[in-house]
């Protein structure tokens, strides 16, 4: 812990020296420079000792997602800083050798001195994560967004064309701080009238408490004609904190498994059931978190036990490396899954029909939206909540509402 302290430290001092040469080279007035290290340093050894005092057997906390926000919005933007005046010092090393061994004259001033404009364009795009980072934390974390799919399956049952399915994800009830936003966010999933409802998993961050001042507002999600269903995600097992005793564990997963029900959702574990209309039926499966590098208590043979590959199957699978490595190989065809699980990392870039892009497509290859593979469709909710970073810029909080049709997509 220490090492890692020590190299986390050393890299920030190293940021922080090419973040100060930038101002250096624009900001002349002495006393401005030196307030500037002042409160650098103070921010510096503020996130180093609030690292230090993070506690596993509590988890996250609004003092860790707050010291979170503070070192994105400290660091992301000196990080771009030094990344333009290392590629200047790149230059500066090329153009200073060059000239050491051809002529004689510059011998004594080896490297160029720093070129102004080049700290000005390095502090311009700077500005745009310091901006947006902020922006993310004060509006972009409750900017919920309804997001419409249309998904075409030529073996849909007739009754089910044009069926509506309502998903959230990733409520992470433990990050809220604004119960105005919330019950806005409930309006918004009640104003879909879907005939269907699909919470697919991360109902907290690791305690069943987390939720419970929040029970009340989630109870407003109205009755569902075809019902409200859910599945455990990787959060609801408290894996990520130290507990006094197993006992302690178990009673807590006991309990993020009974808020489902308090909020008039059924918990599907590992098990499936139909959905009917005008006497027809789709089967609805549910299985518990499975990850490709989380916990994997999902049991997909289990969970569609007596189902037939011609049965139509709506399978629920929090985390889509399930689907990646598991669901869209299996036999029995399962023709849609709902996943949720990477926030799309809660920073990125979309814009709606021609370009998207995050972190996370580095890390998952279903990250945000709609994934097709030989007629098996993955759709990944970009989540409700938060973690960890206190906000969300480009990615924004998902209200999903998917339409089932039966027949070919049109060209």
């Amino acid at each position: 812990m220490i090492l890692r302290l020590f190299f986390f430290g050393a890299v920030l001092f190293i940021i922080e020296l090419y973040a100060f040469q930038a101002l250096k080279t624009l900001i002349k007035m002495r006393w401005m420079l030196i307030s500037y290290q002042v409160i650098s340093f103070l921010l510096f050894i503020f996130i180093i000792y609030s690292f230090t005092q993070f506690d596993r057997s509590v988890g996250q906390t609004k003092q860790t997602m707050f010291t979170m926000g503070l070192l994105l919005i400290v660091y992301v933007p000196k990080i771009v800083v030094t990344i333009v005046l290392l590629g200047e010092d790149v230059f500066r090393l090329i153009s200073g050798s060059i000239c050491y061994f051809i002529d004689n004259d510059a011998k004594s001033t080896f490297l160029p001195s720093r070129r102004k404009f080049v700290s000005q364009i390095g502090l311009g795009l700077a500005a745009v994560p310091f901006m947006s980072l902020i922006y993310g934390i004060f509006e972009g974390k409750y900017n919920f967004k309804v997001i419409k799919q249309a998904i075409y399956f030529p073996d849909l049952p007739a009754a089910f064309d044009g069926f509506t399915i309502t998903q959230i994800s990733d409520v992470h009830s433990g990050s809220f701080d604004n119960p105005e936003k919330i019950s806005h966010a409930i309006d918004l999933v009640n104003e879909q009238n879907s005939d269907l409802i699909l919470f697919t998993g991360d109902i907290v961050n690791t305690h069943a408490k987390e939720m419970h001042p929040w029970i009340e507002t989630f109870n407003k999600i109205k009755k569902h004609e075809y019902g409200k269903y859910s599945v455990l995600g990787n959060h609801d097992y408290g894996e990520y904190v130290t507990w006094p005793s197993q006992k302690a564990k178990d009673e807590n997963f006991e309990g993020i498994k009974k808020l489902y029900g308090d909020i008039g959702f059924q918990l599907l574990l590992n098990e499936h059931t139909f959905i009917e209309k005008d006497g027809q039926k789709i089967a609805l499966v549910g299985v518990e978190n499975w990850g490709k590098n989380f916990k994997q208590a999902g049991d997909l043979k289990k969970a569609s036990q007596y189902l037939t590959k011609e049965d139509f199957k709506i399978l629920m699978s929090h985390d889509p490396s399930h689907w990646n490595e598991v669901v869209q190989h299996d036999s029995k065809h399962y023709h849609l899954t709902l996943s949720g699980h990477t926030h799309g990392m809660q920073f990125g870039i979309e814009i709606p029909g021609f370009f998207k892009w995050s972190l996370a497509q580095y890390v998952y290859k279903q990250w945000a939206g709609l994934y097709e593979n030989l007629g098996r469709y993955v759709y990944v909710n970009r989540g409700f909540g938060f973690h960890a970073y206190p906000g969300r810029v480009g990615i924004m909080p998902e209200i999903t509402v998917i339409r089932l049709l039966k027949g070919e997509k049109l060209a």
